[in-house]
């Protein structure tokens, strides 16, 4: 135990105070989801999670980083048709929660909506679903993604 204190420590990264941390994981939030559901860029998503990143879903299972970002990938690919489902979400505001991890990163929770269209086609209220996601402030300044929950799916009415 003593020497994972250590090394820990040895890792530890200055995690701002929470306003200004609140800011930050709220923009990592939305680039992360704009790289998801707008840009369709695997290298963009690889580079905003960790090497050994998790991904937890209560619906499709678990992932390890080399799987969530295939599955992207693929995805990607078959929203590039004409008539292909496409989908969008969007952060309920006042459901985030921000929460430093001294040394690491912070948790980060909330819900959101999911919404898609066919093709060029109206866009409709497909479902709801909440998340927690451990981001990890890397020696290089950067925040990623290191562990995802994203549970109670529940469709639109």
């Amino acid at each position: 135990m003593l020497a994972f204190l250590a090394a820990l420590a040895a890792a530890a990264v200055s995690v701002p105070p929470p306003p200004a941390l609140s800011q930050v994981i709220a923009a990592r939030d939305a680039a992360l989801f704009d790289v998801m559901f707008a840009q369709c860029d695997p290298e963009a998503l690889a580079a905003l999670v960790t090497e050994d990143m998790e991904f937890y879903h209560d619906k499709g299972g678990a992932m390890d980083r080399k799987a969530f970002v295939d599955d992207y990938a693929s995805s990607c690919a078959a929203k590039r048709a004409p008539d292909a489902w496409r989908s969008r979400r969007e952060l309920v505001p006042e459901t985030l929660k921000v929460h430093p991890i001294p040394g690491f990163g912070a948790v980060e929770e909330g819900a959101h909506r999911f919404y898609e269209r066919k093709g060029e086609g109206p866009e409709r209220l497909a479902g709801t679903a909440r998340f927690s996601i451990l981001w990890k402030l890397g020696a290089d300044g950067q925040w990623r993604m290191a562990r995802t929950f994203s549970i109670d799916h529940a469709a639109a009415p």
